[in-house]
């Protein structure tokens, strides 16, 4: 169960993270963050903590039991 809350939390960063980017560097539009380079570093780190959780966790083995 773990494994997939890792997963959905990764996946979430990634898309939200890529939002973030595109408002700070002024591709998506009618945002206050638009054109902000405050929004485009704190989209850069949260799209690279979701690349982190996402791949730390499809290369993480299942348990043996």
């Amino acid at each position: 169960m773990r494994r997939w809350i890792t997963l959905a939390v990764g996946v979430v960063f990634v898309l939200v993270g890529a939002v973030w980017v595109l408002q700070g560097v002024g591709v998506i539009t009618g945002s206050f963050m638009t054109g902000q380079k405050l929004w485009f570093l704190i989209g850069l780190v949260a799209f690279l903590v979701g690349v982190v959780l996402v791949a730390a966790n499809l290369t993480r083995r299942k348990p043996t039991s």
